[in-house]
């Protein structure tokens, strides 16, 4: 009898001390599975991530996302990001089409509302930078383009963004506010293009943002206007829902607001949001 006495509460002292070691408890790190994905929890603190997302951005965050997304996989290894870039208003269409993302950044508040307002946002947006219009002319501004008002001119060729890409809106806005009408020779659906073409001598000149210029030396001469303070960009981000790695996109959304996020944005020339 005390022999059998023994061997049950042996038993039951082992049964009690597996139920004791298992994940449930709230010591230690652990991980956990969010949608196929397995992520260290804590992650978002400074831990390890694992995980591949796709961040759709503005054309004219080409440059300092690449650089910022090289920076975040150097900081958390194992993750991958790739990017899309083109002007916000086609991202925003090919989102709510259903193209897999997991991060947007529109170079204004308007395409961010347009996604949001269709239900494709995880959380809140957050602003992250902003930027203003320049204008772009061949290296030695052959035109002498010296003011907005210059652009008036036909014998002047501008290109310029169309009105629902970012770059546009903003260029419309001083239009009405200065009472000037661009006889554009073309219409562009993102501000690289405008670039490009003033690049390749296609154009006279071209309204691109400060950080374009900037972002391309001596390719191009640039011509600021006090008139573009009438036309402030504001970039937010958001993550997208349905995210297959929400965990690596929100450490995203945080390093792109990080001091280190900052830094690159501030060197090409991006203002403090």
């Amino acid at each position: 009898m005390k022999r059998s006495l023994t061997v049950i509460a042996t038993a039951v002292a082992l049964l009690l001390a597996g139920c004791g070691s298992g994940t449930g408890g709230s010591s230690g790190s652990g991980t956990t599975a969010t949608a196929g994905t397995t992520t260290t929890a804590g992650a978002a603190g400074g831990d390890a991530l694992d995980g591949n997302i796709t961040v759709f951005a503005a054309a004219s965050l080409k440059d300092t996302f690449t650089e910022i997304g090289k920076s975040f996989e150097a900081a958390h290894p194992g993750t991958t990001v790739g990017f899309s870039f083109a002007g916000s208003s086609t991202l925003v269409a090919q989102i709510t089409a259903g193209a897999p993302a997991d991060v947007f950044a529109s170079a204004n508040t308007a395409n961010m509302d347009k996604l949001v307002k269709a239900g494709d946002a995880s959380g809140a947006s957050v602003d992250f930078a902003t930027n203003v219009l320049e204008i772009a002319t061949p290296p030695g501004n052959p035109k002498g383009v010296e003011s907005f008002a210059d652009l008036a001119n036909p014998a002047i060729k501008t290109v310029v963004c169309a009105p629902q890409v970012p770059c546009g809106a903003a260029t419309t806005m001083i239009e009405k506010a200065t009472g000037t009408t661009i006889p554009a020779v073309s219409e562009e659906l993102q501000v690289t293009d405008v670039l490009g073409k003033v690049i390749s001598g296609e154009a006279d000149a071209g309204l691109v943002y400060v950080t374009d210029v900037k972002g391309v030396g001596r390719k191009v001469t640039g011509v600021m206007f006090p008139e573009s303070s009438k036309a402030v960009n504001t970039y937010p981000i958001v993550a997208v829902k349905g995210s297959h790695a929400p965990g690596t996109a929100a450490a995203f959304l945080a390093y792109v607001r990080s001091p280190a996020g900052e830094k690159v944005l501030r060197a090409a020339g991006f203002g403090a949001p």
